[in-house]
C-alpha cells in the first residue's frame, strides 16, 4: 500500500546525524522537490540531497523563505543564534500573511524557551517539539510531538504523515518531553552497549565476533517485537524463558547481583536530569 504523502514544502536548518535521518525519512512522504535543507557544512547538505532527491538552502533565511514547516536540526547550545538569525526573515513574512511552522527536534528546549529565542513578532508563531530517536534511519523509530494550541491541526496531522516513514509517532503532553527524550532518544546508546556486552559474552565462550554480534541484535530486536505485539508485561514473558534451575536463571541472577535493573534506572534518571539542565542553558 502506497503512504500518504503531503503536499506542503519542508526545509531543514541542520543536516546532522539526526536531522540527515529524519530528512531520509521525510523524502519518502513527501516530494523531494519539495524539501530543502541546509547545514553550516554545505558540503554535506549537498551530499544528502545529492542522495535523496531533495534540494540545498543556500542560507538558513533561504531555507525560512522556502519551507512551509521549518525544521530546527540544530543542538539546543547554539539554538538561540540560529533563531535570533531567522528573527527577521519570519518577521518579514508574517507582515506579508505568510504563516510558518517552527520544527524544533532540540532536546530540553521547551516551546516557550524557544519563543523566547526569537525576537519581535513572529514570537507567536506555531511552534511543534519533535523527539526522534537514531533508528529513525532506518524507519523504526519512536518519534514524540508536542504542540501548543495555536498549532493547526492540520499542520499536525501533515507533520505526523511527513514522520510516518520514520517510525512510530505519537502526541504527547510538552510536560512528558525530558522523560520520552530519555526512554526512547537515550535509550539505543543503552542498548548498543547491552548488545555489544552480550557478543563480548559470546566470544568469550567460542562464538565468532559477527556470529555473537548477529545473535544478540536479533535476539533484542525479537524480544522488543514481542512485549510491542502480544502486549505482555516484560516481566511476564521473562519468567516464561526461565525454566527452574536452568541457564536463563542463572543469567538472570547474575545481572541482579551486579545491579542491572538499578543501573538502568539511574541511566534513564541522570539522562533526564541533564534534559532538564539543557533548557534552562
Amino acid at each position: 500500500m502506497e503512504s500518504k504523502k503531503i503536499s506542503k514544502s519542508i526545509s531543514f536548518i541542520g543536516a546532522g546525524n539526526m536531522g540527515g535521518a529524519i530528512i531520509q525519512a521525510v523524502c519518502r512522504t513527501a516530494d523531494p522537490g519539495k524539501v530543502f535543507i541546509t547545514d553550516y557544512q554545505q558540503d554535506k547538505a549537498e551530499a544528502l540531497a545529492a542522495k535523496t532527491g531533495c534540494r540545498t538552502a543556500g542560507s538558513n533565511d533561504e531555507a525560512v523563505l522556502s519551507g512551509d514547516y521549518i525544521f530546527l536540526c540544530v543542538k539546543p547550545q547554539v539554538m538561540g543564534s540560529v533563531l535570533a538569525g531567522i528573527s527577521p526573515t519570519l518577521n518579514t513574512l508574517k507582515e506579508k500573511g505568510e504563516h510558518k511552522v517552527l520544527v524544533s527536534i532540540a532536546a530540553g528546549l521547551t516551546i516557550d524557551s524557544l519563543r523566547e529565542k526569537l525576537s519581535g513578532a513572529c514570537r507567536d508563531m506555531p511552534i511543534v517539539r519533535i523527539m526522534p530517536n537514531m533508528p529513525v534511519t532506518i524507519g523504526k523509530g519512536m518519534l514524540a510531538l508536542a504542540a501548543g494550541t495555536d498549532v493547526p491541526s492540520a499542520a499536525l496531522e501533515d507533520l505526523k504523515t511527513a514522520l510516518t516513514e520514520a517510525g512510530r509517532v505519537e502526541q504527547l503532553s510538552e510536560s512528558l518531553m525530558d522523560a520520552f527524550t530519555v526512554v526512547s532518544g537515550c535509550t539505543p546508546a543503552f542498548i548498543y552497549m547491552f548488545i555489544e556486552a552480550l557478543a563480548d559474552g559470546g566470544v568469550m565462550t567460542g562464538l565468532t565476533r559477527q556470529q555473537a554480534l548477529t545473535y544478540a541484535a536479533q535476539a533484542v530486536m525479537g524480544s522488543a517485537a514481542m512485549v510491542l505485539e502480544t502486549g505482555e508485561h516484560p516481566g511476564a514473558l521473562k519468567d516464561a524463558v526461565c525454566s527452574p534451575k536452568g541457564s536463563t536463571i542463572a543469567g538472570v541472577a547474575a545481572l541482579e547481583q551486579r545491579g542491572f535493573r538499578s543501573a538502568a534506572i539511574e541511566a534513564v534518571r541522570c539522562g533526564f536530569l541533564r534534559n532538564v539542565e539543557l533548557g534552562k542553558d
